[in-house]
């Protein structure tokens, strides 16, 4: 029986080049010399650093600039709070990793009220949708494009 997964999962290889990529254009750039602007990435937390918060909202477009350009979508990005030091100010930026219980849900509601002869099952972080035909699933694959489009979904593990 065919099938796919609805998964929320950035590229972390090319997540990290951005970052890499931020890093040396942070460097090169005339308007960040002898500042402490920088980027650094930790796990799934990137922090944003800078000397007043004009230079860490120009060090955030930069690090948008190369995540498009590496083909990372920015709504992976949950930028926290300004944090402000006595030095200069801080941000720190989490990745969504995997579907919430809530975005799961609302998917496998999706596919159920759609009529197409698929099913929907949640498997932790991600939901697998099968169903008979292949039609039916790229269907459901542009509806859910559509409907859920504050999500960067990706669709992993097509069999057939």
């Amino acid at each position: 029986m065919p099938s796919f997964d609805v998964v929320c999962t950035p590229n972390m290889p090319e997540v990290k080049n951005a970052v890499t990529n931020t890093q040396r254009n942070l460097g090169l750039r005339f308007d960040f010399k002898g500042t402490s602007a920088a980027v650094e990435l930790e796990d799934n937390e990137i922090t944003l650093v800078a000397d007043s918060a004009f230079q860490l909202a120009q060090v955030e477009d930069v690090l948008r600039h190369k995540l498009a350009k590496r083909g990372v979508d920015a709504r992976f990005l949950n930028l926290g709070a300004v944090q402000t030091s006595g030095r200069g100010v801080r941000q720190v930026a989490t990745l969504t990793n995997g579907l919430e219980a809530d975005s799961a849900r609302k998917i496998q509601k999706l596919v159920k009220e759609s009529k197409l002869k698929l099913q929907a099952a949640v498997q932790g972080d991600t939901v697998r949708i099968s169903g008979a035909k292949k039609d039916a699933l790229q269907e459901a694959m542009a509806l859910l494009r559509e409907k859920m489009s504050e999500l960067p979904l990706s669709f992993e593990n097509y069999r057939n």
